[in-house]
């Protein structure tokens, strides 16, 4: 039972730190990444479709993404969802490619940016820690009990310290190496 508990919490907080990553995949750095435009919806038909679905997103070069829709008639729905976004970014169309510059970010955007992924950082280490209150209060349901003695709950609390420590500290690489992303010119 414990080790149940034990594997739980180690699948939420893996999934935590997997969901930073991918809230973290779109925020701007300097460079050109297709995950940039993962959360923009276009109108296709009347139906909010995701830009994946209705174009191919390409990155042409260092600083440019390059959007072809499969159909003529996407290219002016696309670039309206682009300068909707609050991604702040242009789109500037030639026939059926849409191009999409990147601007390098200035030293207070980047600051900002930096802000923005320590916030997202802790609000992924709050969970985690959440995670091992509800692993804690489960133990210590189960002493109360007496399905479990104490010496196991102390035992089991220090385990999920131990893996709480080592997800906490997955969750700082992975904002040092984001910030350093964000601050590299």
């Amino acid at each position: 039972m414990i080790n149940e508990i034990i594997d739980d919490a180690k699948l939420r907080m893996g999934k935590s730190v997997e969901s930073l990553k991918s809230e973290l995949s779109s925020v701007r750095t300097g460079r050109a990444n297709t995950a940039l435009l993962d959360g923009i919806s276009v109108d296709y038909y009347g139906s909010a479709t995701q830009l994946s679905q209705v174009a191919n997103v390409a990155v042409s070069d260092a600083r440019t993404l390059t959007i072809t829709p499969w159909e003529k008639d996407m290219v002016a729905p696309i670039e309206k969802a682009i300068m909707q976004s609050s991604l702040g970014l242009n789109p500037v169309s030639a026939g059926m490619v849409i191009r999409l510059p990147l601007p390098p970010l200035t030293e207070e955007r980047r600051k900002e940016m930096v802000k923005l992924v320590h916030s997202l950082g802790e609000n992924c280490k709050i969970a985690i820690r959440n995670i091992r209150r509800d692993a804690n209060h489960s133990f210590k349901v189960m002493q109360n009990d007496k399905d479990i003695t104490e010496d196991e709950q102390y035992n089991a609390e220090e385990s999920i310290q131990q893996i709480t420590n080592t997800y906490v500290s997955k969750v700082d690489d992975v904002v040092k190496v984001k910030e350093e992303e964000l601050m590299e010119i």
